[in-house]
């Protein structure tokens, strides 16, 4: 059912021990990540699969208003704030300006390489100045974002 989060090839993140799993990936609560290297995958299923999973998304709803999850009574709160959420949100911005996401507004790609080395620096800021401060886990998902990121940043700056 919700076998990869996000597909960042070479890699791409599934969660592992979820406490719960919302309906849109901004909105996931208590979930450890784990980075799983795609050599044996083709990119071709992976991006199947995460089709199939924005359809599912998408038709399940919670009920909540946009950007809220059910707590456990039930009642639409902010997800919590984690590191991990915080960073894949610098990455969505960062892929959004790399024109990787459409936006939802217009429908369209913008290209905005400026704002994407900015949030890319913003990651670096990040990675030096919580050294010995994350987990494994946390160090891992970031430096693969920021690898990720730096090579799509160089494909964008060639085209």
């Amino acid at each position: 059912m919700w076998n990869v989060l996000l597909n960042l090839a070479p890699f791409c993140l599934v969660p592992e021990s979820c406490t719960s799993m919302p309906p849109i990936f901004g909105k996931i609560a208590s979930c450890r990540i784990k980075v799983v290297y795609n050599e044996d995958l083709k990119l071709s299923e992976l991006l199947r699969e995460s089709g199939e999973m924005a359809e599912e998304k998408q038709e399940s709803n919670c009920g909540c208003g946009e950007g809220k999850v059910p707590d456990r009574e039930g009642k639409c709160v902010m997800p919590e704030v984690t590191f991990s959420a915080f960073v894949m949100s610098l990455n969505t911005s960062v892929l959004f300006h790399l024109g990787e996401i459409v936006d939802p507004a217009t429908g369209e790609r913008g290209v905005d390489l400026e704002l994407a080395r900015h949030g890319i620096d913003t990651l670096e800021l990040i990675q030096n100045k919580t050294k010995g401060n994350l987990s494994s886990d946390e160090e891992e998902m970031l430096k693969n974002i920021l690898y990720d990121i730096k090579l799509r940043f160089v494909k964008a700056v060639k085209k």
